[in-house]
């Protein structure tokens, strides 16, 4: 009987790729992107990161496609790196825990951003950030490195920040938090302009968003500090 030929393995560059284009799709899927607005770096290796091409629509990419850069600038592939390559450079280059740096031009952030605002705290979940509010970087041209060092600022003790007249920038371990992230700062920034068509909003304390950040480290975990709530054991033994 004829053996039957082992695929080959896919390479991490191709499946981290793959999760990139997913992921791009669906932002779009989520009406967080628009064509080919935007664009996702993932960390391969200690030198190297996969990043989205430039100007491309997601949908007419394959996994190849996808350049690989180092953080000297150069980059391997057939398609050049997204033009905002610099700030993606910087983060991860400036950020060990961060593995993913996504970036959409959201439409509620945006509105946001084009005011060259912030986003205070109006709502405890801005707390999601890792701080009491999510910066808005200044104005520079897109793809500089005016831009990239503007974004390093807004993003310091954060991990989300809006770009002015441009977007937003989200970071994650891996790509499922970033995109979790984008989604939640995009709902927190369309209340926001909802609750500022009501008048001015009623912002939370610092002593209070600090208290909200200290718990955020353990939310999602049986770690959650609540007195009144006893853990029993691993299974209920019941009928």
């Amino acid at each position: 009987m004829k053996r039957k030929e082992q695929a080959a393995p896919v390479s991490r560059q191709t499946e981290l790729a793959g999760a990139i284009l997913a992921t791009c799709l669906r932002l779009n899927a989520l009406g967080l992107n628009q064509g080919a607005s935007g664009n996702i770096s993932v960390r391969v290796d200690p030198g190297h990161f996969v990043i989205t091409p430039s100007g491309m629509p997601y949908d007419s990419l394959e996994p190849h496609d996808l350049p690989v850069m180092d953080f000297q600038g150069r980059w391997f592939g057939p398609c050049r790196p997204s033009t905002e390559w610099r700030f993606h450079r910087d983060i991860l280059k400036s950020r060990p825990e961060v593995n993913v740096v996504l970036h959409t031009h959201s439409m509620f952030s945006t509105v946001i951003a084009c005011q060259r605002e912030g986003i205070p705290a109006f709502h405890y979940m801005i707390g999601v950030s890792g701080g009491d509010s999510i910066r808005c970087a200044p104005y520079a041209t897109f793809g500089t490195q005016a831009l990239s060092d503007h974004a390093l600022k807004a993003l310091e003790g954060r991990r989300a920040c809006l770009l002015a007249n441009h977007g937003l920038i989200c970071l994650g371990a891996n790509l499922e938090a970033a995109l979790g992230l984008a989604v939640e700062v995009e709902t927190l920034a369309a209340m926001f302009v909802r609750v500022r068509q009501m008048g001015a909003p009623k912002l939370l304390h610092k002593a209070e968003m600090a208290r909200v950040i200290e718990l955020f480290g353990a939310y999602g975990t049986p770690e959650f500090p609540d007195a009144e709530l006893v853990r029993a054991g691993e299974a209920w033994g019941g009928a």
